[in-house]
């Protein structure tokens, strides 16, 4: 039989107060309260919490206090990541970023999703992997929604809301966003 988390992690219904969720949900927050209150500038200190908060990155994870997350282990960063402030990341599934990926200020990668059947919604939640590949830049106040993948080489435009599927090398803008035409053409 799987655990919550492991409902959680595969992308099927799970209980969110299942006690080690609220235990690894409180052990993010303590790690954020240190990064966005007591740090706040990356120091060496600040860099410490964000390896403990996010373990599975490459190098060059760059957080700009304040962000927020839900448990930061389901976050899997490449080399050359960058989030600028207020950027905000449920990881209740695998967020998989590649490398060389810009985050502009308030961007939202939110995997968590609930049933649309509303006695299921009282008590079950659910969430969907998010994924983004190399060489990405995605524009301030952007929400990414549940379940997206977005390919190598795009750039998803300000205020954008991301609620399909990006193919590799495209610009993408809108709400919802819209592919508006092709980049990286040699």
């Amino acid at each position: 039989m799987k655990t919550e988390k492991e409902k959680m992690i595969a992308g099927e219904h799970y209980n969110a107060g299942d006690a080690t969720l609220v235990k690894d949900r409180r052990r993010a927050k303590n790690l954020l309260h240190r990064l966005n209150v007591i740090e706040y500038r990356i120091t060496k200190k600040a860099r410490e919490i964000i390896q403990e908060l996010i373990p599975n990155t490459g190098a060059n994870l760059y957080i700009e206090p304040p962000f927020h997350c839900d448990y930061g282990y389901n976050i899997h960063c490449g080399d050359n990541v960058y989030f600028n402030v207020n950027c905000v990341v449920l990881d209740c599934a695998p967020v998989t970023i590649g490398s060389n990926v810009f985050f502009a200020p308030n961007v939202h990668l939110y995997t968590a999703t609930h049933p649309l059947e509303a006695e299921l919604r009282k008590t079950l939640e659910s969430a969907l992997p998010i994924t983004i590949g190399d060489d990405c830049w995605i524009g301030g106040n952007t929400v990414i929604c549940p379940g997206i993948t977005i390919g190598n080489g795009c750039v998803i435009g300000a205020g954008s809301v991301v609620t399909k599927d990006i193919p590799e090398n495209s610009l993408a803008v809108g709400n919802p966003a819209k592919v508006i035409r092709k980049l990286n053409k040699e």
